[in-house]
């Protein structure tokens, strides 16, 4: 199973390329939240992307019906169709599926909505009368998938993947699964989520997971430093083109790598709470490494959850070692959430793209802002500047709320165009 087309958006640059330039650079794109006053809030602080769906080419209905969510995995799709080379007429529609991950769904709209039929929250008892005759597409997030299926005419299987912050991975590995067992040839994949609203800032506020360092928004994120003090929040989308690699072979397409190995599990212990050991995450990263039939030595690059929460990073630096052993310390490890933050559902899939264009431009993204490691994590994290390297084999992670825990491989392909 293999990635031929990429399409990102993402804060600090709409496009795969003004990505990619952003983290090669160092560059952050964490700034105070503009989409409404965030003095009210403890964290103030958001990566923001500079999003235009009139200039994305939607049309006024589209974005009418369409959350912005939506809005961004539609965009994405379109870029990733474009960069595949493949012409969807060809194409047997029920040889074509979608899975779409997303954490916190149509959120943007809801919020929006419920202020309209509830006066601003006034009213207790909402007016039906200002009901939206769109409310269905923002309630049920099938639809979200379902708007990415009608943009490409795909009638394969279609699903939705919600687990949290592992979504945008989950989705992918789904996908390359349902290529895999033959119920589809072509798959569109990815993530999605803009959860920059009051009431997601209020609940991470509560639970005191995101940063209060709103002074200093370009450094707000820092991931295994020792001052991080919380994520920071973000939204953005990346869809990808899979297909098997005899399809893309057999019609010249460039593949950016195989995606090798994918594996997930829970912690069954806590909704936030992390165990110390990393002993989940090791086995979602073993059970991909075997699944890819290589051992933890030829991991070339992690590209690391690294939200920048004390727990978070402490859990993940355990796993690395625990699954690969004295590889772990040889092997460079960065977070691209201290440029771009942290999509929530979205971020895995985000974190996918940087992991293939790694292998495809032999570069290490780094993890900026980091000045003063955490003792506690001992790796090689990449500091602030950008690292080229012969990339051939990435270990992409994440971990969500509620226990999950996903480790995907991806691997270039000798020879492949």
């Amino acid at each position: 199973m293999v990635v031929t087309g990429i399409g990102v958006r993402a804060p600090g640059g709409n496009g795969t390329k003004e990505f990619w330039s952003l983290l090669t650079d160092g560059r952050t794109a964490t700034r105070r939240i503009t989409g409404f006053d965030p003095s009210p809030y403890r964290s103030q602080v958001a990566g923001e992307a500079d999003f235009d769906p009139v200039w994305e080419g939607l049309t006024q209905r589209e974005i009418r019906r369409m959350d912005r969510a939506t809005q961004f995995a539609v965009a994405c799709v379109r870029d990733a169709v474009v960069d595949s080379g493949l012409d969807f007429e060809t194409l047997d529609p029920h040889r074509v599926g979608v899975t779409l991950g997303s954490a916190v769904a149509a959120a943007t709209s809801l919020e929006r909505e419920y202020l309209v039929l509830s006066d601003s929250g006034r009213d207790w008892l909402v007016d039906d009368a200002w009901l939206s005759a769109h409310m269905f597409d923002y309630m049920v997030p099938s639809v979200m998938p379902a708007e990415v299926a009608w943009t490409v005419g795909a009638e394969g299987p279609v699903a939705m993947v919600s687990n949290g912050c592992t979504s945008g991975l989950d989705s992918v590995g789904h996908a390359a699964q349902l290529i895999r067992e033959g119920s589809a040839e072509v798959m569109l994949a990815g993530a999605t989520d803009t959860p920059i609203t009051p009431i997601v800032v209020a609940c991470f506020d509560a639970i005191k997971a995101t940063t209060s360092y709103n002074d200093d928004p370009e450094h707000a994120s820092r991931p295994f430093d020792r001052s991080r003090n919380g994520f920071v929040l973000a939204e953005g989308a990346a869809m990808f083109v899979l297909e098997s690699y005899e399809h893309a072979e057999a019609r010249g397409a460039h593949v950016y790598a195989e995606i090798a190995g994918y594996a997930g599990r829970c912690n069954a212990y806590h909704m936030t709470g992390l165990k110390t050991d990393g002993r989940e995450m090791a086995e979602a990263i073993r059970v991909a490494v075997a699944q890819a039939g290589i051992d933890g030595t030829a991991i070339d690059y992690i590209n690391a959850h690294g939200s920048g929460t004390k727990q978070n990073d402490r859990h993940e630096t355990a796993a690395f070692k625990r699954a690969l052993g004295e590889h772990a310390y040889r092997t460079p490890v960065s977070s691209i959430k201290s440029m771009v933050g942290h999509s929530l559902g979205a971020i895995g899939s985000v974190e996918i793209a940087a992991s293939l264009l790694a292998i495809e431009h032999g570069v290490v993204p780094p993890t900026a802002n980091l000045t003063e490691p955490d003792p506690e994590c001992d790796l090689d994290y990449v500091p602030q500047t950008a690292r080229e390297l012969d990339v051939r084999t990435v270990l992409s992670v994440g971990s969500g709320f509620g226990g999950f825990q996903s480790a995907m491989v991806l691997r270039r392909i000798a020879g492949a165009r």
